[in-house]
């Protein structure tokens, strides 16, 4: 399994007394697009931060590729890639110049990281834009130049946290399918956390948080159903409207 987490909990505020997760347990295959689908503050952005080490992980077991990430972080973080919501790209920068620099800090010499930039950059269909300033670029490519970042070190697991954010639905739709194809072309698995229900299709390994709680781990099908609805639109609204308790 790519990921496995077993029975993690967080919680925020003075002596925690908002929980964010409670009890989440999956595990992911290897080579597969899953959605990690819910409403806004869900607990999906928490689960990413705990993922990504961005908080401190105090209870349950997470482990990458079977690395634990409390015993071997390094060799986790050595295993994933990530897309954060908010854009983290130099905007002064070429797209090449922000690659190279990003290399670097995964430990590569200049020479060292030509092959996989100019690899990640043919793979997004941006090496006509390598030379480019990020600020010329529009959000869907900005978004491409994410990906190729996160993906330089070849990763076994690529995060991201709804990376449409801020694009237009033809531009969604397209990055979405992009991302798909990259499951297709190798060893990947990718967890694509997302409230947007386009973006997910009935076949998919669909994780589904509702104020903090697994709701389900299946296939999109199972959630229709589990809420006895025809269409993944009219599940996720059944299963997650307000004033609904978790399952």
């Amino acid at each position: 399994m790519s990921i496995s987490v077993e029975q993690v909990s967080f919680r925020y505020g003075a002596a925690g007394s908002k929980a964010a997760l409670d009890n989440v347990s999956f595990e992911l295959p290897d080579s597969r697009f899953c959605a990690l689908l819910g409403p806004n503050g869900a607990g999906k952005s928490t689960l990413f931060s705990l993922l990504t080490r961005l908080f401190s992980l105090n209870q349950g077991v997470i482990t990458i590729q079977g690395d634990d990430l409390n015993k071997a972080p390094t060799a986790v973080m050595q295993r994933i890639g990530v897309v954060f919501q908010q854009s983290t790209l130099d905007l002064d920068l070429t797209v090449s110049q922000n690659l190279f620099y990003h290399a670097s800090l995964h430990g590569f010499s200049r020479k060292a990281a030509k092959a996989p930039i100019e690899r990640e950059l043919a793979r997004m269909s941006l090496t006509d834009r390598a030379n480019d300033k990020v600020r010329a670029l529009n959000g869907g490519h900005r978004r491409r130049v994410e990906i190729a970042r996160a993906l330089l070190h070849t990763p076994d697991v690529l995060l991201l946290d709804e990376p449409t954010t801020g694009l237009d639905p033809e531009a969604r739709f397209a990055l979405n399918q992009h991302v798909r194809s990259l499951c297709n072309d190798g060893k990947l698995t990718v967890l694509w956390a997302t409230h947007l229900i386009e973006e997910v299709q009935t076949d998919d390994r669909v994780l589904l948080l509702h104020q903090g709680k697994l709701i389900s781990s299946g296939n999109g099908q199972d959630l229709c159903d589990l809420s006895g609805e025809t269409s993944l639109a009219a599940a996720f609204k059944k299963l997650t409207q307000k004033g609904t308790t978790p399952l």
